[in-house]
């Protein structure tokens, strides 16, 4: 009984360091891929003519602020 329980025990501790790993590349990609999305955002807004700028209520010097939000 000990032997098995050591085992059982062993195989979920694979398994669970294989889930943290996959886990913690998963995020990695999901935190690549909004970093990437909100790069492109910041290129648009920077596009844009100071006039359409302020249209949506933005200045220029505001712009990575706004994208990024609470990171800053």
């Amino acid at each position: 009984m000990a032997h098995a329980s050591t085992n059982t025990t062993l195989a979920a501790g694979f398994a669970r360091f294989f889930a943290d790993i996959f886990g913690g590349l998963w995020e990695a990609l999901i935190r690549m891929g909004e970093a990437n999305e909100k790069v492109r955002r910041i290129e648009a807004l920077s596009a844009l003519s100071d006039r359409e700028l302020a249209k949506l209520g933005l200045a220029r010097q505001d712009i990575i602020r706004h994208v990024m939000g609470s990171l800053i």
